[in-house]
């Protein structure tokens, strides 16, 4: 899986924990991203659509959700065989040296090199195919394996990583058994659309602030997209990126707010879950607010380390440090809103698996973070 701001990694346990209790066969991952919680749900047995506006979410969701290897008996052996050739091939330099290499460091410029050898060989030979977003997210998991970043596309390391030393090699995806579907498009216009259709339970977990994660992950999205853009600075970001119509509306402060009530409104589902932290644009009240006209409300707290930005992002670019660290740790908030038992039942059995705590009394925010005062 690859590194990502944002990811769900340590609130799957009590998103597991949560679908199960409810009872859900069909579940809906309205901003995906890497797909974790969408393949937490579908190991259990679920139903589940993955929905996300960016290129690789969409790629990835292709590969772990919308795939099935029980469906389709002759896909694992050919992956097997296809993932030896591209292996095999041998280097050379392309966009993604020139780019990513070259005119900045995301890569060593022999395993960029491969990584334009073996795209091109994926768009050639599997176009079209049952492979292709298999075999891309392979390729994407083996260049994030091989990155120099803490993480975050915006910039890379001044020195390189060590991981970065190491050669490209893909592996094969585990593919998980069962249906799943994967859409790409915006979250306001897909919500209550019939295309998604009814659910029993979905999850929503929007961007909290101004950064995009087409723009966050813009290599990610150039490799996939293949299309050799024009870039601007020295992350060499694609040039489209630039253009507002290409924005979300989750990435503004003012028009956030009304984008969120629109996906948690219309979203076709018995059970909402909402997952939001403390440093973000709306309170705790506020976010309670607005789940309630979704019926009885329930609220998980989770301590959660923040992002290693948080450390290394007090120097300047001359490695001097030019500020402090205000806090290490945030709050990441569970909202649960639906019918009041199937709630209660949802949020008592996460509670009992010692994975979460239910909030029943204010507590202030941290350092640095000058908001209404939260309950935890």
């Amino acid at each position: 899986m690859i590194k990502y701001l944002g990811s769900k990694r340590r609130l799957v346990p009590a998103l597991t924990v949560l679908a199960a209790a409810s009872g859900a066969r069909t579940g809906l991952d309205l901003f995906t991203g890497t797909t974790r919680v969408a393949q937490a749900w579908k190991r259990q047995g679920m139903n589940v659509t993955a929905v996300d506006s960016a290129r690789f979410a969409h790629v990835l969701a292709r590969c772990y959700v919308a795939t099935d290897p029980w469906a389709e008996p002759t896909l694992t052996p050919a992956l097997s065989v296809a993932v030896d050739r591209l292996n095999a091939l041998p280097g050379r330099p392309g966009y993604v040296t020139a780019t990513f290499c070259e005119s900045s460091r995301y890569f060593r410029p022999e395993n960029g090199a491969r990584i334009d050898a073996v795209r091109d060989a994926i768009e050639a030979e599997y176009a079209g195919s049952d492979l292709w977003p298999v075999l891309l997210t392979s390729l994407l998991e083996a260049a994030d394996r091989v990155d120099s970043t803490t993480g975050l596309q915006m910039a890379y390391l001044k020195q390189w990583a060590a991981r970065a030393h190491q050669p490209l090699r893909l592996r094969m995806p585990e593919l998980l058994a069962g249906p799943g579907r994967a859409v790409r498009g915006d979250a306001c216009a897909l919500a209550g659309a019939p295309e998604l259709g009814e659910v029993d339970l979905a999850y929503l977990d929007p961007p909290y602030n101004q950064h995009r994660y087409d723009s966050n992950y813009h290599v990610w999205e150039t490799i996939v997209a293949w299309d050799a853009p024009s870039h601007y600075g020295v992350a060499c970001k694609r040039t489209d990126l630039r253009d507002p119509s290409t924005r979300s509306a989750f990435n503004g402060r003012r028009t956030m707010p009304a984008a969120l009530a629109r996906v948690v409104t219309a979203v076709r589902a018995e059970v909402v879950i909402l997952s939001y932290n403390n440093e973000s644009w709306l309170s705790y009240e506020e976010l309670h607010e607005l789940c309630a006209g979704r019926g009885h409300v329930e609220v998980l707290a989770f301590d959660s380390a923040r992002y290693v930005g948080a450390r290394i992002g007090i120097h300047d670019p001359a490695g001097r440090k030019v500020g402090t660290v205000s806090h290490l740790r945030n709050t990441e908030y569970v909202l649960v809103a639906g019918p009041r038992a199937r709630v209660r039942r949802m949020v008592d059995a996460v509670v009992a698996a010692g994975l979460g705590r239910p909030t029943d009394r204010p507590v202030p925010v941290p350092v640095g973070q000058p908001r209404v005062t939260l309950p935890v």
